[in-house]
């Protein structure tokens, strides 16, 4: 056992990130199963830099296209992630890098869990990260990774920024992505 405290102000599983093949086709399939409700898109982004090999664990030839994240009952939330390759071509089911399912935990404090994981000598991979324009304003997020190799990532909003968790959770069912608005 360690001496070293965890991470402080853990609060939870804050979302649970999936790469998928088409994000709309995917969406479709979690809001008809399982009453997932769209909380808010993100990009898509520009440019064939690659983001992949520089912020998530052993993935490279890949950007991030889109995301959506997705409120589901009471549980962590889904994060949705549509890749492209560098080249531009879509991304095959079985071009799915080794990172592209994380786990995501909420912590109260982003510089207080950063401490933390370097007091326990974890790899950081990227960030802490703050968004600072559009759905996600005031969202920090940084990927470390486990001894075994998984990648995980630290999630926090802060306060006097951005929409909460909970806030965007209450509003989704009233306010869902329109048809048209996604991508």
């Amino acid at each position: 056992m360690t001496s070293r405290a965890p991470v402080p102000g853990l609060a939870g599983i804050e979302h649970v990130g999936l790469v998928v093949p088409d994000l709309d086709a995917a969406t479709a399939f979690f809001e008809s199963v399982l009453g997932a409700a769209a909380l808010y898109d993100v990009g898509p982004f520009p440019g064939h830099e690659d983001w992949m090999a520089g912020h998530l664990a052993g993935a490279s030839g890949a950007h991030i296209h889109r995301m959506r994240l997705l409120a589901v009952a009471n549980g962590p939330s889904i994060e949705l992630i549509e890749l492209t390759r560098t080249d531009g071509r879509s991304t095959a089911r079985n071009e799915v890098a080794p990172a592209g399912w994380h786990i995501a935990f909420y912590v109260e404090d982003m510089d207080q869990a950063l401490s933390a994981l370097k007091a326990h000598g974890c790899q950081i991979l990227s960030g802490p990260v703050e968004m600072t324009e559009g759905p996600s304003t005031g969202l920090a997020w940084l990927y470390f990774k486990a001894p075994w190799g998984q990648q995980l990532e630290l999630v926090s909003y802060r306060r006097d920024r951005g929409v909460s968790r909970s806030k965007a959770r209450r509003v989704a069912a009233r306010l869902p992505i329109a048809a048209s608005g996604r991508g």
